[in-house]
């Protein structure tokens, strides 16, 4: 690991267990996203005084997951690091509406994520929004940074960013993409004409039907498989998946934008890719730590935590 995180391992008796040290205030709330209800966790420092202004962050994860897993975990460091801090679920997963469920939905997480930075800014207690992505919501929160007049400065942690090249690489080549993307039009069409959902597990080391084979976070019941997760995919994704173009938004960001990542982790060359063709982006590289790593194991967390929360402390 790098001179940082060994350094921030030092720190990681701040944070007692992998959700974090608890912020002494979390709000349940709920807000609006193209009619549909939403519900978040809003945490707040300890030292939080009513009435005092705060920056707000808002916090998204990986696919298929749900605000109590690796968002939770961030929002709560963000708050022991002076910020409010928002994790919620999308349209779809977890405790808020919309359907059809399980449906990892580029436009439809970017409309959500824009009205989260819009239900923050309107709250009397928030001055100035930032927004944090995790994995495969990191291409998402670019992309509502650019809508949204809201977000003024973004954080990307293990950021999944792809493009066309990288998606024919990692699902097997332009045969395979079109396999899945006609899979996904049939489960598409299917909901529409029955109301059925074709769902596949998200997660299995037994399973080779499954989204993900050798997930140790989303299978051990003592970091991902938590009792809020519902372990499923939904079929209709992929074409939305698969097209979904993350390297061409960074020429357009102009907000300033921090990237926390290791070349030990998720195709880590979509993320030098978006650093060298971003403006506005640096990036902060560790070695040797994981994708799941950053998800929840204390000393990466507290690491990526601390330069995400610097950042924010420059830019907002």
């Amino acid at each position: 690991m790098t001179d940082l995180v060994k350094t921030a391992a030092s720190a990681a008796a701040l944070i007692t267990a992998t959700s974090g040290a608890h912020a002494a205030e979390s709000l349940r709330v709920t807000f609006e996203s193209q009619g549909e209800t939403l519900v978040g966790t809003l945490y707040l420092p300890s030292d939080h005084r009513a009435g005092e202004p705060l920056n707000a962050i808002v916090v998204t994860g990986a696919w298929t997951t749900v605000k109590e897993q690796m968002p939770a975990t961030y929002a709560e460091a963000l708050a022991d690091r002076g910020y409010a801090a928002l994790a919620f679920d999308f349209r779809g997963w977890g405790e808020s509406d919309g359907a059809p469920r399980q449906l990892e939905d580029p436009t439809r997480k970017i409309e959500d994520i824009v009205a989260a930075a819009s239900f923050l800014s309107a709250r009397p207690e928030i001055d100035t929004v930032g927004g944090l992505g995790i994995c495969a919501s990191a291409g998402y929160m670019v992309e509502a940074s650019i809508r949204s007049d809201a977000i003024q400065s973004v954080g990307l942690v293990a950021p999944w960013l792809h493009d066309a090249a990288i998606v024919d690489a990692v699902y097997g080549g332009p045969e395979a993409v079109a396999g899945l993307i006609a899979t996904g039009r049939e489960a598409e069409a299917h909901f529409a004409e029955t109301g059925e959902e074709r769902l596949i597990p998200a997660a299995s080391d037994t399973d080779p039907t499954a989204l993900m084979g050798d997930a140790a976070y989303y299978v051990d019941p003592e970091r991902g498989a938590i009792a809020d997760y519902v372990n499923q995919f939904n079929l209709a994704s992929w074409e939305g998946w698969l097209t979904f173009d993350a390297l061409a938004l960074a020429p357009q960001v102009t907000n300033p934008l921090l990237l926390v990542h290791s070349d030990a982790a998720a195709i880590p060359h979509g993320a030098h890719a978006f650093e060298a063709a971003s403006e506005t982006t640096r990036g902060v590289w560790f070695d040797g730590v994981t994708q799941f790593d950053f998800y929840d194991q204390p000393d990466a967390v507290t690491a990526a935590s601390d330069a995400v929360a610097a950042h924010f402390d420059a830019t907002l």
